[in-house]
């Protein structure tokens, strides 16, 4: 998962872009970077680290220019390492730089293409080097630069790429360049900022809430198979570039990856996580209507508004058991099993009081490895608890996500091939309940009744783009830890 933001503005947007890629922070924490377009010239400034680490007031005053892209990235598989950093750069057509947040699921035959069709050559393992240069091939094929030429060469992009992708490229001699993938799958929102003297500027950002922070109004989605095209003068078009496909938004974005201050297609984050909670508590009210809960406590920061509502549906005390320490990432995209299970005992500590003699249902927004669940159930007990259940705001997840989320590969899933009880049991809880997906589904869609699927492939195995023989077996030796490892140690 990633975060990308676009701008056209009155004056340097270096800054600008900066702040926004601090508030999608979230999105990626292992690398981020900077392109930014000046008249003719290009510049770009990446490296590992948050863009704290990454960005100077010395770097800063270089990326000059009117229109640029930001990114932020946490390490996907075969996207770790300092080449991979974003935005990347083609200097021909034109001169292209270009930020990129999902995954491509026929990368390896994409790149064959374009070696050996396309005549392009890529340097590094990433999809979105790859991405780059189908886009740079059908935009050169165009043979002029307008923004009707581009709409057909992010046709052409919809045409061969397969996968979840959200993108914001900067073009040399025209402007700025959006387009989202043809079922939607990764979020991107428009917004603009309009000034007194009549000007216009626009930002296109993976989630609304840098929009807000950075002074512009949201003014929509860019919509399934859309393309955006935002001159250099601030002129803005709009076209559909695929044929209509169902309209499936990644339902994972709304259990943990945005932030609850976020809008996307219309539906606001925390009012569905809110609504997530609502439906968990009558579920736990259905199947145990005469439990001994004692206390709510969420597993922060994500499944703080699920908590608050089943606290109130069941008429228990919500309370903040767990500190969190802010400077450490997030434990399930650790890079190995032993650096998680450190890393979670660095990050939360329980407050005894809140445990003390107490039956508590912790609430998580989901259950990935359930090495992070592990320990957090083992410091209740630590702390005091008598009993302590477990729910999920989320299904089992029994499947990996193949459109941007680096989950692991299916064995290293705790829901995948086991039981609730067995889950139960190796987790060491009392009890463990799970959201339906149904009602995770509808929790979402109440906010938006236009959206009537969902990407939920990492809980059902329903991948809408289908999956090519020998997909799984491939990103199954990219994303396992050993994998991980072995690159790690060759880097």
């Amino acid at each position: 998962m990633c975060g990308i933001v676009g701008i056209v503005g009155n004056q340097n947007v270096a800054g600008l872009l900066y702040d926004g890629l601090t508030v999608l922070q979230h999105r990626g924490q292992d690398a981020a970077g900077i392109a930014t377009a000046d008249g003719t010239r290009l510049r770009v400034h990446k490296g590992n680290g948050l863009a704290r680490d990454v960005f100077d007031a010395k770097t800063m005053s270089v990326l000059e220019g009117r229109v640029g892209i930001g990114h932020c990235r946490y390490p996907t598989a075969g996207s770790e390492g300092m080449d991979e950093a974003q935005p990347f750069y083609v200097n021909s057509p034109y001169g292209i730089a270009l930020a990129h947040n999902g995954n491509l699921i026929n990368t390896e035959a994409l790149r064959q293409q374009v070696f050996e069709a396309d005549r392009r050559n890529i340097n590094t393992d990433s999809d979105s080097e790859v991405l780059l240069n189908v886009f740079a091939y059908e935009l050169d094929a165009q043979r002029m630069l307008t923004p009707e030429a581009v709409m057909r060469a992010v046709a052409g992009v919809h045409r061969r790429c397969k996968g979840g992708y959200a993108v914001v490229s900067v073009v040399l001699g025209l402007g700025l360049v959006a387009f989202r993938d043809p079922h939607g799958i990764r979020p991107l929102v428009l917004g603009k900022r309009e000034h007194a003297d009549g000007n216009t500027e626009y930002a296109v950002a993976s989630e609304s809430t840098a929009l807000d922070i950075l002074g512009f109004q949201r003014v929509r989605d860019v919509q399934p198979g859309e393309a955006l095209v935002i001159t250099a003068r601030g002129d803005l078009f709009a076209e559909q570039c695929a044929a209509p496909q169902e309209h499936t938004p990644c339902i994972f974005e709304y259990v943990y990856f945005a932030r609850p201050d976020s809008m996307l297609d219309n539906v606001s984050v925390h009012k569905a996580r809110m609504r997530m909670g609502i439906k968990l508590g009558e579920k736990i009210l259905r199947l145990r209507p005469d439990h001994d809960i004692d206390t709510v406590i969420p597993i922060p920061d994500t499944s703080r508004d699920a908590a608050l509502e089943i606290s109130n549906v069941l008429g228990v005390k919500y309370r903040e058991g767990f500190v969190k320490n802010r400077y450490v990432g997030r434990t399930f995209i650790m890079p190995g099993q032993g650096e998680r299970v450190k890393s979670v005992r660095r990050k939360l500590n329980p407050i005894h009081l809140e445990f003390r003699n107490r039956v508590v249902l912790l609430v998580d927004d989901s259950i990935v490895r359930g090495t992070t669940s592990q320990q957090i159930v083992q410091m209740a007990r630590d702390a005091g608890a008598r009993k302590v259940y477990l729910a999920s705001a989320a299904p089992p997840v029994r499947h990996p996500n193949i459109y941007g989320i680096d989950m692991p590969a299916a064995d290293e899933l705790v829901a995948n091939g086991r039981s609730i009880e067995e889950i139960e049991k190796l987790l060491g809880c009392d009890w463990l309940i799970y959201q339906d997906l149904e009602d995770l589904e509808m929790a979402v869609r109440e906010g938006n009744l236009d959206l009537k699927t969902f990407d939920s492939s990492c809980f059902d195995g329903n991948y809408v783009t289908g999956i090519d023989p020998g997909y799984f077996e491939r990103i199954q030796q990219m994303r396992s830890d050993e994998a991980k490892r072995k690159r790690r140690a060759m880097s």
